[in-house]
C-alpha cells in the first residue's frame, strides 16, 4: 500500500493520495526516512501498576462514586486516610477506557441522521411545511399549508385554515397526490417535526401511497431550506399585510400569490425559470427562445459581450436537501460539480428537460448548454 502511495504522489499529491487510499500520512513519512521511526515509549518510573490502575477504575465506577467527579472521590478518599492517586490520574485512567463522562445509566438522545434528499426530476421529493398569517385580531392566528416539489419549485398543493391538525395534512397529502398522479414508491415527502408531521395518521397514509417521508433533525431548520425559502418569498411580497381581516381574505391573498410564484416568478435557483416551465416540461423551449434572442444581440453589438458569446442560465440536473460532503476520490474522479443547494451533474440527465436533434440547431454551437 505504501508503495503503491509512492507511486501515485507525483500525479495526485500526497495529500489527495492518503485520503484515497486510507493511509496515514505518518507512515509514508516513516516507510521514507526508516532509520528515524519512532522507538516505543519506555513506562515512566512514577506511573501506576497495572493493578493500582484497575483498583482505581473499580473505585471510580463503584456504586458509592459512580455519580460524583474524579475530584469530589479524591477528597472524600482522603479525608478517609486513603490515598490512590492524583485527579488527573484518576482522568487518565477513565479516559483508557472512554468513561470520562456520565458514568450511571441515563437516557439519552439518539444520533440523529442528516437527511441527505436528491431530486432529479419533478415529482421526486416533496418538501411542506406550516406558516402562520395574522389575523383581524389578536390571538387570531390562520395556518397556510404549502406543499412544494423541490426540483422545480412548483407548488403542488396548499390550504389555509385556522388550526393545525393532522386530519388537515391527510387531506392535503392525499388531494396532492392524486392531483399529481404520483405512483406507489415514486416520492419522497420531507418534512420538519410539527405535530402534524409527525401525527400517526399522517404516517399510515404515507404507507398506505407509497409514499416516503423524511424528516429534519430536531432544531435543525436548515434541513428545510426549499419551504423556509418560500415563505420568505411570500412574506416579503410588497402587498403582503400586516393583518389578514378574515379566513376568506386570507384565502383569496394566498390564491392570487402562489399563482403568480407558480407562473409568473423567475426563481434564480432554476436557471430563471418559472416553476411551472421546469414542472411541466416547458423549459427547453424557453431555453432555445432566450438563446436566439441573445443571439440576436450579440450578431447586433458583438463588442458589448467581452465574455464571448452570451447563454441562457444553465438548468439544473439534480437538486439535494444536504447534500452530501465531496470525498477525495469524487473530486480527482470529477462526477460531481458542487452549486450551493443543487449540483449539476457532468452527465446529461434523463429528465423530460431534454431537447431534441432538431432543437440543437437553433442553438449557438459556442455556447454548451446542459439540461
Amino acid at each position: 500500500m505504501i508503495a503503491t502511495a509512492e507511486q501515485l504522489v507525483p500525479t495526485l499529491g500526497l495529500l489527495t493520495v492518503c485520503a484515497i487510499l486510507q493511509v496515514p500520512r505518518s507512515s509514508v513519512y516513516r516507510a521514507r526516512h526508516p532509520k528515524i521511526a519512532a522507538q516505543p515509549p519506555l513506562e515512566p518510573v512514577r506511573a501506576l501498576s497495572a493493578a493500582e490502575r484497575a483498583h482505581v477504575r473499580h473505585t471510580l465506577n463503584s456504586d458509592r462514586f459512580a455519580d460524583q467527579a474524579p475530584r469530589e472521590v479524591y477528597a472524600q478518599l482522603l479525608d478517609e486516610g486513603t490515598y490512590l492517586c492524583s485527579p488527573s490520574t484518576m482522568y487518565r485512567v477513565l479516559a483508557e477506557h472512554a468513561e470520562v463522562r456520565e458514568r450511571r445509566d441515563q437516557l439519552r438522545h439518539p444520533a440523529y441522521a442528516k437527511p441527505e434528499l436528491l431530486a432529479s426530476r419533478p415529482n421526486q421529493v416533496w418538501s411542506w411545511d406550516i406558516t402562520r398569517l395574522r389575523g383581524p385580531a389578536k390571538w387570531t392566528t390562520y395556518y397556510l399549508y404549502v406543499m412544494i416539489d423541490i426540483f422545480s419549485r412548483y407548488i403542488v398543493g396548499w390550504l389555509i385554515a385556522e388550526r393545525e391538525s393532522g386530519a388537515l395534512a391527510e387531506q392535503l397529502i392525499t388531494e396532492t397526490c392524486a392531483k399529481q398522479q404520483i405512483a406507489r414508491d415514486q416520492l419522497t415527502i420531507h418534512a420538519d417535526n410539527g405535530g402534524p408531521m409527525i401525527a400517526k395518521p399522517v404516517t399510515l397514509l404515507m404507507t398506505e401511497l407509497g409514499v416516503r417521508p423524511s424528516h429534519s433533525r430536531p432544531h435543525v431548520s436548515n434541513d428545510n431550506p426549499f419551504s423556509e425559502a418560500q415563505f420568505k418569498t411570500l412574506k416579503y411580497q410588497p402587498d403582503y399585510p400586516d393583518r389578514f381581516g378574515s379566513l376568506v381574505d386570507a384565502r383569496t391573498w394566498a390564491r392570487t400569490f402562489l399563482l403568480w410564484y407558480n407562473t409568473e416568478h423567475h426563481h434564480s435557483g432554476i436557471g430563471f425559470m418559472t416553476p411551472a416551465a421546469i414542472h411541466y416540461g416547458q423549459a427547453s423551449r424557453l431555453l432555445i427562445q432566450r438563446q436566439q434572442t441573445l443571439s440576436t444581440a450579440y450578431a447586433a453589438h458583438p463588442e458589448r459581450f467581452v465574455k464571448g458569446h452570451p447563454c441562457p442560465p444553465t438548468l439544473p440536473t439534480a437538486v439535494w436537501i444536504n447534500p452530501p460532503k465531496r470525498t477525495p476520490l469524487a473530486a480527482v474522479a470529477g462526477t460531481v460539480e458542487p452549486v450551493g443547494k443543487s449540483e449539476r451533474s457532468v452527465e446529461l440527465s434523463t429528465t423530460p428537460l431534454r431537447v431534441t436533434q432538431k432543437d440543437e440547431a437553433l442553438i449557438a454551437t459556442d455556447c454548451p448548454i446542459r439540461l
